[in-house]
């Protein structure tokens, strides 16, 4: 059972950035899919970015350009650096990994593990 942590966050100025961070509790992070998804209040679940066990990344549309997905495997670490963030940026934020390593995981019903979340709250 892999545990996923997230840590970052918090309340920040529209137009400024800020990092979340979610740290895998194995190694075995390596060659997981890992992706962020994010939920608004009274708004489903949405896929914001995704980085494959070999470092390619996928977008959601909305965060393209913006945010920007990292991984750090000696650390079992993976980031997203959220930068010109936006009031409708604001929400909990959690991170997700996926044992089929080579796809990307942009759909939440194919994650296999999930982490607590964590809050982000844009202001205008």
């Amino acid at each position: 059972q892999v545990r996923l942590v997230e840590s970052g966050g918090g309340l920040v100025q529209a137009g400024r950035s800020t990092r979340l961070s979610c740290a895998a509790s194995e190694p075995t992070f390596n060659n997981y899919a890992m992706a962020w998804f994010r939920q608004a209040p009274g708004k489903e679940h949405e896929f914001v970015a995704s980085i494959n066990w070999s470092g390619s990344t996928y977008y959601a549309d909305s965060v393209k350009g913006r945010f920007t997905i990292s991984r750090d495997n000696a650390k079992n670490t993976m980031y997203l650096q959220m930068n010109s963030l936006k009031p409708e940026d604001t929400a909990v934020y959690y991170c997700a990994a996926s044992i089929v390593g080579s796809s990307f995981l942009s759909e939440q019903g194919r994650a296999d593990y999930w982490g607590q979340g964590t809050q982000v709250t844009v202001s205008s």
